[in-house]
């Protein structure tokens, strides 16, 4: 199974992390073998000491598939939920101010979080879900895949050029505007729609 996300796709985010990049393809990288799931806790790794949370629509492939055109990437996926894109936000700032790769800022053990996937007859329009995510039952950031850069279809039109898609393999398919940090004790529940698919603790 693989990770595969999109980063800078809502411009409120770039917005909020000064990201000036305008970009004509989405922005494709990997989070390895990170997934953490079942509400199992997210433990904060001692390599960083800024760890956001970063909350996206998860769509999980159910056929194989490479090279595949965007008016055909519907048949791709039939779940969808939410999940956490957790970012070392020291650690990525630290490896870009150098120039270098800073994979491992999103790629660490347990950095993708996935709730309990969901039909998506059931979720709705793919285009037009609305997500969010309480900590300690406040809500701190909030979507919806209208105001995505690059559509879930256009994504996997592009990752599936460079990658084999595979059943299994999530993509996620970036956040919004609120990203911010995490610490020991707290609570996170994400939401899609009304409906709470993510529920975990920080420890």
């Amino acid at each position: 199974m693989k990770v595969i996300a999109v980063g800078m796709n809502y411009a409120a985010h770039n917005q909020e992390m000064q990201h000036a990049l305008k970009r004509t393809e989405p922005t494709i990288f990997m989070k390895g073998d990170s997934v953490l799931k079942d509400g199992k806790p997210f433990f904060i790794p001692g390599f960083s000491t800024e760890i956001h949370y970063e909350t996206e629509v998860v769509i999980k492939i159910c056929r194989l598939g490479k090279n595949i055109a965007e008016q055909f990437a519907c048949r791709y996926y039939e779940e969808v939920t939410v999940g956490i894109d957790f970012t070392a936000r020291d650690l990525q700032t630290k490896l870009r101010s150098e120039g270098l790769p800073w994979e491992i800022s999103k790629a660490f053990d347990n950095a993708a979080v996935t709730g309990r996937f969901i039909p998506l007859a059931e979720a709705g329009n793919i285009n037009q879900l609305a997500f969010h995510l309480d900590i300690n039952g406040q809500t701190v950031q909030q979507g919806n895949t209208c105001d995505m850069i690059f559509s879930t279809d256009e994504i996997i039109a592009c990752a599936s050029g460079f990658f084999t898609l595979r059943m299994g393999d999530l993509i996620y398919t970036g956040t919004p505007a609120g990203v911010g940090t995490v610490n020991i004790g707290d609570h996170l529940q994400g939401y899609l729609g009304d409906r709470k698919l993510l529920d975990f603790y920080v420890r």
